[in-house]
């Protein structure tokens, strides 16, 4: 599928997560690929399905609550709505290169002392 721009792939793989849609994420992606969270250490695309596609199971819903592009790179706030009940919220920095998603950063934390999973 053809995007406009990388906010529009960046709605396109969070939807994916929603949609449980792996051939869409797959797509998406590219290779190289790094990601990196509390948990993960700049993992690499293999790994990041492993790991991290997994979730997309959990998901009843997500909300992006603000997606600010900028050339090639996405700040994304987004809220998720797990299947057995908890929100959480997290913040990623995106970029793309070559109209691919070839880095992730993911911050979270604690929100009122209470710690945010993913």
């Amino acid at each position: 599928m053809a995007y406009a721009d990388n906010a529009e792939r960046t709605r396109a793989i969070y939807q994916a997560f929603v949609d449980k849609d792996r051939d869409a994420i797959e797509g998406l992606i590219g290779e190289p690929f790094s990601f990196t969270s509390p948990y993960d250490d700049h993992i690499d695309r293999e790994t990041y399905f492993e790991r991290c596609w997994a979730n997309a199971g959990q998901i009843r819903g997500m909300r992006i609550r603000h997606l600010q592009a900028d050339g090639d790179e996405v700040f994304v706030l987004y809220e998720v709505e797990s299947k057995d009940g908890p929100v959480f919220r997290n913040t990623e920095f995106l970029r793309f290169q070559n109209g691919k998603l070839a880095e992730v950063e993911v911050f979270f934390g604690e929100i009122n002392g209470v710690e945010q999973k993913p």
